[in-house]
């Protein structure tokens, strides 16, 4: 008897163009009868998206602090290899951090060990139309790359899109090799659960040349060293900071205790003024608990169902003083 193959999606896009909120808005529209898991991977240390999608009720493994797009990264075989024996989803997604090229995952997941357990179908990309007059993206080869390898485009955040912002988008996708173009505009993620469905066509069937790049076709290696534990706080500990570096930007990453609280209006302040190009968190304040998230200064809120920690990521493209801003955090507490 054939085994079935899992359907297994990417969902890519570069830095805060609303991945999580995407797969967010999937996993609420799914099939009511399947169960869904999710690999996220994050640049930073310390670990945002996860935290976020644990209230979504689908399995959830994350892999912090690095990027699972580099070669025979072992943490995200560790990462796929729990979620298909103890998960044995319907439907896995996997979410690649912004900073990283897919091309490598696609290889491991069409490779001999797993090509008999996962169908990759759709890779899905999301873009903010808004980014294309910025040579600091359109410049950028992650950015293309991850554009060029999608099976379908997705332009997010379109209510914020202008006309000549979307004519951009599709003169710059009309330029890529192999050319493209969005398959659909949507706001606050909200991808079609149908998308995902569809053989994943590989780039180098859309090119005269196959690009260069690495296949896996070996299974994991068990005598492999384990990758290092999560960061958790010791007894007692109320505040945990982690650094982070690789891919040309930096990462500071903060985890507070349970029973932290912030001021909600003292923190926003202070994040809304930070000159940072990425912020994210999920914190508790004296309001509640919130998701905050910004990007080149645009800071949006959100309300979170509940923040068991409260951890903050910052990413930029330099080093920035963290002792400093990690003091401003602390001095938005109430407790």
């Amino acid at each position: 008897m054939t085994r079935q193959r899992i359907p297994t999606n990417l969902v890519t896009g570069f830095l805060g163009v609303g991945k999580t909120t995407a797969i967010l808005h999937l996993l609420r529209h799914k099939p009511a009868a399947e169960k869904w898991a999710v690999l996220v991977n994050e640049f930073g240390e310390i670990g945002i998206d996860g935290a976020i999608l644990d209230q979504s009720g689908a399995v959830i493994r994350e892999v912090a602090g690095g990027c699972i797009c580099c070669v025979a990264n072992l943490p995200l075989q560790i990462g796929l290899n729990m979620l298909i024996a103890k998960a044995k989803p319907d439907r896995l997604l996997i979410e690649p951090t912004g900073l990283g090229h897919p091309q490598n995952i696609v290889d491991l997941l069409g490779g001999e060990y797993y090509g008999d357990l996962l169908e990759l179908q759709s890779i899905i990309a999301l873009v903010d139309a808004r980014k294309c007059v910025d040579t600091r993206y359109t410049e950028n080869e992650t950015f293309r790359d991850q554009l060029q390898i999608a099976d379908r485009i997705v332009a997010n955040k379109a209510d914020q899109a202008s006309a000549a912002d979307m004519q951009a988008l599709e003169s710059f996708l009309a330029g890529l090799k192999p050319p493209s173009s969005v398959f659909a505009q949507v706001e606050q993620g909200a991808v079609d659960p149908t998308w995902l469905q569809g053989a994943h066509v590989p780039r180098q069937q859309r090119l005269d040349a196959p690009p260069a790049h690495l296949h896996f076709d070996a299974a994991p290696n068990p005598l492999a060293p384990p990758p290092p534990l999560a960061p958790r706080l010791a007894p007692g500990q109320r505040c945990l900071r982690r650094e982070g570096r690789g891919l040309g930007y930096f990462s500071c990453g903060w985890m507070f205790a349970s029973d932290v609280v912030f001021s909600m209006n003292a923190l926003f302040g202070l994040v809304h003024g930070l000159p940072v190009q990425r912020l994210k968190g999920i914190v508790n304040t004296d309001q509640g608990a919130f998701i905050l998230n910004m990007e080149d200064g645009v800071l949006s809120v959100n309300n979170a169902g509940a923040a068991p920690e409260s951890r903050i990521e910052v990413i930029h493209p330099e080093a920035l003083p963290w002792q400093q801003l990690e003091e401003l955090l602390l001095a938005t507490l109430t407790t």
